[in-house]
């Protein structure tokens, strides 16, 4: 997030500020709000969008799903049963546990392509720490 500053009580931001706090685009808030990952958001009289902190607490989960590598799809799908209500909670849960165990998945094969490097790292350090290594390409 651009900024952690928790909002005050009541007010609203505009599309500017909210862009400051998220890192988020002004194309990437009206994408998700044209993807149906946001719900539309209040406008002021001159038609200016205002978001509510509940507003940019989702965005912020948004953001948080897909730096995990949630597909849009899937977050298309999580935003329809968030907007049902209460009563998609257990599929809700069961969605998040799926994509939490494919991190843990990812965050694994992670680990082991960092050792491998660290490991050819090693091994060109050492080339280069021999006698006569000055004469390596």
């Amino acid at each position: 997030m651009a900024s952690e500053q928790p909002l005050p009580p009541g007010p609203t931001l505009t599309i500017a500020q909210v862009v400051e706090r998220t890192g988020l685009s002004h194309d990437t808030l009206r994408y998700y709000e044209k993807a149906g990952l946001i719900q539309r958001v209040g406008r002021t009289t001159g038609n200016q969008r205002r978001y509510e902190a509940a507003d940019l607490a989702w965005l912020e989960f948004l953001i948080r799903l897909r730096e995990t590598g949630m597909s849009i799809a899937d977050m298309q799908r999580f935003a329809a049963l968030r907007a049902r209500g209460d009563a998609t909670v257990p599929d809700r849960l069961a969605m998040l546990r799926e994509h939490r165990a494919d991190l843990a998945d990812r965050i694994r094969a992670l680990r082991r392509n960092a050792a491998s490097l660290d490991d050819k790292i090693d091994h060109y350090e050492r080339l280069l720490d021999r006698p006569g290594s000055d004469q390596l390409p």
